[in-house]
């Protein structure tokens, strides 16, 4: 049996530390460093990992430590230059999404991960959530073109306010957020996006960017899709996670359990900016178009329950049982990372449209 790979995990925050936990999980892994500039200070972590060697610097740890794969959990600023140093140094990658912050940082991750055969895997989740590919499979039975509506809104407040305005740093929700979604309508349609309009709105005071957008993308095949994210305290509770597919053949949706009490009541919880709540299914409901004679509907909708679905650990347990199984059985990432690259280009022609004010042609 091979030896367990290393890993230097870098950034201990929301993503990090589940990933620093399924690593422990794996056979296969063993957790060889940490890394965050706040290491000091960190009382939170494990007691299990006190001998787990801990660094504040990058360089430094990617040096001591000789990794054989580096996963980065950092700001999106770091994300490009990091993956880069990491496979320059010859250790696999597992990145947290976005890929970079421009096109061209993340085709040159790319190239270096193509140029040094090292494997390179995105924190695309959705990817390995089994609610989530249904959604996908029953979508692409609904016939060309698909009308696909989707959105994330978060209330953000407390500790994930302070997140988000650190996030937005560095880029808008419109395009942290939406390389998930814009991958999910990319699998769908398996079309070439064509065109791509942003609106925005600066609604804090407390950030530089639009904390809410929304963008439109149209596809080869004639398919459309719109997604929409927004973070912030004064964000709504209500019809916050719309995941919704229509074809010529009928619809198919992502419906979740009614949270907060009744509308007349209030809210009695934010849920929205809960981690799970981006990942998290009630049913999933199938809706067919077909007509008897008169008009009405020939079948039903049927209901598919969603109740042993995975929380937001486990599902970062099987992004790194990919990534092992990715390096153990070589497996050709190519189109892996050029989806990365293209749900990228997309959310940020999506940030330039609402700049400029007009569509942009892709």
């Amino acid at each position: 049996m091979p030896d367990d790979l290393r890993v230097l995990v870098v950034g201990l925050g929301n993503m990090g530390m589940p990933h620093a936990r399924a690593y422990e999980a794996l056979d296969g892994f063993r957790l060889g460093g940490l890394c965050a500039r706040s290491i000091a200070t960190r009382h939170d972590l494990l007691a299990a990992w006190h001998e787990v060697p801990r660094f504040a610097d990058f360089a430094t740890a990617l040096a001591e430590v000789k990794p054989d794969v580096v996963s980065i959990n950092t700001w999106p600023d770091t994300h490009a230059r990091y993956a880069i140093q990491a496979i320059e140094a010859g250790a696999h990658v597992f990145v947290e999404k976005p890929l970079a912050e421009t096109v061209a940082e993340a085709q040159r991750v790319v190239d270096a991960a193509v140029a040094h055969r090292r494997k390179l895997v995105v924190g695309y989740i959705l990817r390995v959530h089994p609610s989530w590919t249904k959604f996908v499979e029953l979508a692409r039975t609904l016939g060309k073109p698909l009308a696909m509506r989707m959105n994330l809104n978060q209330q953000s407040i407390g500790q994930a306010w302070t997140w988000h305005r650190n996030l937005m740093q560095s880029l808008p929700p419109i395009v942290d957020c939406g390389v998930h979604y814009v991958d999910v309508m990319c699998q769908m349609t398996k079309s070439r996006p064509v065109r791509v309009h942003g609106i925005g709105a600066h609604l804090s005071d407390e950030v530089k960017v639009c904390n809410y957008g929304h963008l439109h993308v149209e596809f080869e095949d004639g398919s459309v899709g719109w997604y929409e994210a927004g973070w912030g305290p004064m964000m709504s509770e209500v019809a916050f996670f719309v995941k919704d597919v229509v074809g010529p053949k009928g619809a198919v949706s992502i419906v979740m359990a009614e949270q907060g009490g009744a509308a007349d009541e209030g809210a009695a919880t934010t849920t929205s900016s809960d981690i799970d709540t981006h990942t998290k299914t009630s049913v999933i409901r199938l809706h067919h178009a077909d007509l008897n004679a008169d008009n009405s509907l020939a079948r039903p909708d049927e209901i598919l329950r969603m109740d042993d679905e995975p929380g937001h650990d486990e599902l970062c347990v099987r992004e790194q049982a990919y990534l092992l199984r990715a390096i153990r059985e070589d497996l050709d990432l190519t189109e892996h990372m050029s989806d990365a690259v293209n749900s990228l280009r997309i959310v940020l022609a999506a940030d330039e449209s609402i700049r400029t004010k007009r569509a942009v042609n892709l």
